[in-house]
């Protein structure tokens, strides 16, 4: 349209379809996930175990995430749903008596070594779960995902 007025031309904006990228926080909690899938698969003893499965899950959920897959948008906000469940409990996880392991807990990060309290690691970790199913259900997160509803992680 031309405005008169003005003598400028304005461009209908609506009809320009905007292209979503991939937000920021994703893409540093893919980078997680993924560096903590491979060290995963890397500690295992075989890759039939439980562990090596969920890992391979893991690097799974977040090739459908690039591929901008619904079915990684609701895997990953199960992940973390599951996952802040699995650290609320945890502490009475760890302090079921035939659990209990009497001595601090101490964090060995090569020549650094310290003993960190209990209540500070349940705190980081339940901190990090909140920080993870903000990321997965963020506005900017779900508008990176094909609108059209398809389950299949593999498909294009």
């Amino acid at each position: 349209m031309t405005d008169i007025s003005s003598g400028s031309t304005h461009v209908d904006e609506a009809k320009i379809p905007v292209k979503p990228h991939l937000p920021k926080r994703l893409i540093g909690l893919m980078i997680i996930y993924t560096l903590a899938a491979i060290s995963g698969l890397m500690a295992v003893n075989s890759i039939s175990e439980l562990s090596a499965m969920l890992c391979i899950l893991t690097l799974m959920m977040v090739l459908a995430i690039i591929g901008r897959q619904k079915a990684g948008l609701y895997l990953l906000r199960v992940y973390c749903v599951l996952q802040l469940l699995l650290y609320s409990v945890l502490p009475i996880i760890m302090y079921d008596p035939d659990n209990l392991v009497a001595g601090p807990t101490t964090f060995d990060f090569g020549f650094f070594q310290t003993v960190v309290a209990d209540w500070v690691i349940y705190s980081v970790l339940i901190a990090l779960g909140i920080i993870q199913v903000w990321i997965s259900f963020n506005a900017k997160v779900k508008a990176w995902f094909k609108p059209r509803m398809n389950l299949n992680i593999m498909s294009s």
